[in-house]
């Protein structure tokens, strides 16, 4: 017996044949369809750098923006503090008015101040001062003493405080008309 193989003879034109070698020209331009343009690469290696670039912007700005939350929470936790504090020092200047010459009570003023310098806490300067609306709250107004313009804190009734370049309690003065 003889063996039968089937052969399978497509048809060719001269149109098709013409297309043909125009088609495998491309193949080899391009390369094969699986590798990337070098283009192509290129185009994707700048956008990952870019998205790189953001991100590490990003993550900056955040750091950032945690860091000086962080600070005003501390600054904020410490004005609190030291609110509560100053009614201790108000008791302790009403303790040397009393007392002067009271070793115990000096040392403890002091003890107080120096700490309020190394928190940084200061006191506001007001007699001999004109009024500050932002600094001082005038209680009263008495007509000026000799020597005294019109608007000059005379007296002070309660002594006010800045935390840095902010506004703990204002002083309680009394001002010359």
């Amino acid at each position: 017996m003889e063996d039968t193989k089937e052969v399978k003879v497509e048809s060719v034109s001269i149109n098709s044949a013409k297309k043909a070698p125009a088609q495998d020209d491309k193949k080899a331009k391009n390369e094969s369809p699986n590798e990337p343009k070098l283009d192509d690469l290129m185009a994707e290696l700048a956008d990952t750098r870019d998205k790189y670039l953001r991100t590490a912007a990003e993550l900056e700005n955040t750091r950032r923006r945690a860091a000086l939350d962080a600070e005003s929470r501390a600054r904020s936790r410490a004005m609190g503090v030291a609110e509560k504090i100053l009614p201790v020092m108000d008791a302790v200047d009403a303790a040397l008015k009393h007392s002067p010459e009271d070793e115990g009570i000096m040392s403890l003023a002091r003890a107080l101040k120096s700490s309020f310098d190394e928190i940084g806490i200061t006191k506001i300067e007001s007699v001999g001062q004109p009024l500050n609306p932002m600094l001082h709250n005038a209680i009263q107004v008495i007509d000026a003493p000799e020597n005294t313009a019109s608007g000059t804190i005379v007296e002070e009734m309660q002594s006010g405080y800045m935390f840095g370049d902010t506004v703990l309690r204002t002083a309680m003065v009394v001002v010359a008309k």
